[in-house]
């Protein structure tokens, strides 16, 4: 990632950071190494998934999602952590 990128989601930080104030919200950031789209949203099993996979597929729980809906869920959850 070039310093152009990191000086992108600095600003994109520093105004959700702002806005949050703005409205008494509370901005949680997952921690950069968390792997969202690695765990099932349902049962919680990690299992690695390549970046060409586009569907994740438990091989726990059968469960099956988008890849990006899965890992949005797992976000969702983070805050509750």
């Amino acid at each position: 990632m070039g310093v152009g990128a990191d000086c992108g989601f600095y600003e994109f930080k520093r105004q959700l950071t702002y806005k949050c104030e703005w409205y008494s919200s509370e901005l949680v950031i997952a921690d950069r190494y968390y792997p969202s789209s690695q765990i099932c949203s349902n049962c919680g099993h990690q299992q690695k998934m390549p970046l060409h996979l586009r569907n994740y597929e438990c091989s726990e729980c059968s469960f099956e999602a988008d890849r990006d809906f899965n890992a949005a869920v797992n976000l969702k959850n983070y805050v509750n952590q």
